[in-house]
């Protein structure tokens, strides 16, 4: 998030072997009554695009707080995109964040995922405190505008007062609004709410595909429930153990590093940026400077440096974007600002009507629970200063800030997995992964214990999802047939 701103041997994994259908989590299995998916509509009114006729959606009831599990429930909202040959069993997916809605990005993913859904049914679901799930929700659409719009430069006291202030209403707007689930959005607890959604799928193992956020998701239930892991896959992953100043500088390399080759590509032939890299850079920086000073008007909204920078950042999560990024710089330092508005807007999750998604109020919420760290305000200028030298462009405190000031506790137990006793889980690194850097999958994959990596020489957040054949054969086999990478398998970029 910008503004709380990506061998030789094979096995066969256990993943079809019969245990009961019995939740550990506490409980026996409820059930999932799947039907059409008008019937688990967004506050917005919207339904999930349902790209054929044959999904299905449905809900799940789980207790508000796992230490009371027969007092209050709050619902899960799940989508199925039911298997199209002879069936193997269910793949459970989350797509990241924290903050994502797993219902409408499955139903957007399905066209991708044919050879895994010609044997499995395709699930997802919206984690608790997500959009359709009990979704975090910190105010309204204005109120949502001026925070996201905040400018990050330049790192004066007066920005760092704004920024402290914005932090401070931001917070008790959700505390407002979604106090009541806040102390209860945790990985933890969505990791239990996993093994229900196993249970009531009839699963005697979970199957399980993670991105991003989702890797995290994944090797907190493998530590939890390590004997109903079935066939795991943790793509472009976190590295939970690191501090906020280790993430924010990681992130911060990694999308500079992503921006540079973005830049090189485009100047190779004629860029829209610069005739060549000192000018583009200079041309994007200059840019910057000039929104920081005064906004560019788009429509009746103010296209700031904070919304600008962020519109980049979200463009560099793939290889696919860079030529539209191209065109919105080109057309911002021209002064039309609509498609770099348009990014900023997709990053942030807000819709035309001017309403938002829970992507930016989910995120800080999951994030600020998972772990129990509150950075002084000496730490954060630190991290911003050790940041702005990686990068002008996207250096900032990161997502410290707010969680100084978040309304609920937060706890460690996320931060810690081991996965001992699990069945072999795959890790899926990618070299030039701007969000979750390469460094931290060989990290995640020697915490789990029962992993083995597989790494990808491309761009973009993600490898399984980027149209890289050699991943996707990869993880379609493991998921499929059982077969485990080789040690030290690696694949060219797409």
């Amino acid at each position: 998030m910008r503004r709380v701103l990506a061998a030789t041997l094979m096995l066969a994994a256990a993943g079809c072997s019969t245990v009961p259908a019995a939740t550990q989590s506490g409980g026996g299995p409820d059930t999932i009554e799947w039907g059409p998916c008008t019937d688990i509509k967004r506050p917005d009114g919207e339904p999930p695009a349902r790209q054929d006729a044959s999904v299905r959606c449905g809900k799940l009831a789980v207790p508000l707080d796992y230490a009371k599990p027969d007092g209050e429930k709050i619902e899960l909202a799940l989508i199925k995109l039911p298997a199209t040959g002879k069936r193997l069993g269910s793949v459970v997916f989350n797509f990241g964040g924290p903050g994502a809605s797993g219902v409408d990005t499955l139903d957007q993913a399905g066209k991708a995922l044919t050879t895994l859904r010609a044997r499995y049914d395709l699930i997802s679901f919206d984690p608790r405190g997500v959009e359709r799930s009990s979704g975090v929700r910190c105010g309204s659409g204005a109120e949502m505008d001026r925070f996201t719009s905040l400018d990050t430069l330049p790192p004066t006291d007066e920005t760092h007062r704004r920024s402290e202030a914005a932090n401070k209403q931001f917070a008790a707007l959700c505390q407002k609004n979604s106090g009541k689930i806040l102390p209860h959005v945790g990985t933890v607890n969505a990791a239990r709410d996993m093994d229900r959604i196993r249970a009531a799928l009839g699963d005697a193992k979970l199957n399980y595909v993670g991105m991003s956020y989702g890797t995290q998701l994944g090797g907190v239930y493998a530590t939890a429930f390590p004997k109903n892991v079935g066939r795991m896959v943790l793509d472009a992953p976190l590295d939970p153990t690191v501090t906020f100043e280790q993430r924010t500088l990681a992130q911060t390399r990694g999308f500079q590093q992503a921006y540079e080759s973005f830049l090189k590509a485009c100047v190779k032939d004629s860029c829209a940026v610069g005739k060549d890299l000192a000018t583009a850079n200079a041309n994007v920086e200059n840019l910057m400077n000039e929104l920081a000073a005064k906004p560019l008007k788009v429509g009746d909204r103010p296209l700031t440096q904070g919304l600008a920078s962020t519109g980049v950042a979200a463009a560099l999560y793939s290889e696919m974007t860079w030529p539209f990024l191209e065109q919105a710089l080109g057309d911002t330092l021209k002064g039309r600002g609509e498609a770099l508005m348009y990014l900023a807007d997709s990053y942030t999750g807000r819709n035309q009507d001017g309403t938002y998604s829970t992507q930016m109020t989910s995120f800080p919420a999951i994030t600020c629970v998972d772990t129990a760290e509150r950075p002084t305000a000496e730490q954060l200028r630190r991290t911003e200063q050790a940041a702005l030298k990686i990068s002008p462009l996207f250096g900032s405190e990161g997502s410290g800030g707010l969680c100084r000031v978040w309304p609920a506790k937060g706890s460690d137990e996320a931060r810690h997995v081991n996965a001992t006793g699990s069945a072999p889980i795959v890790v899926v690194g990618g070299k030039g992964d701007p969000a979750t850097p390469y460094e931290w999958a060989p990290k995640l994959t020697a915490q789990l214990r029962t992993a083995t990596l597989v790494t990808y020489m491309g761009e973009g957040h993600g490898a399984y999802l980027s149209g890289s054949k050699c991943v996707q054969g990869l993880v379609d086999a493991y998921l499929i047939n059982g077969t485990v990478p080789q040690k030290g398998a690696t694949c060219p970029a797409a």
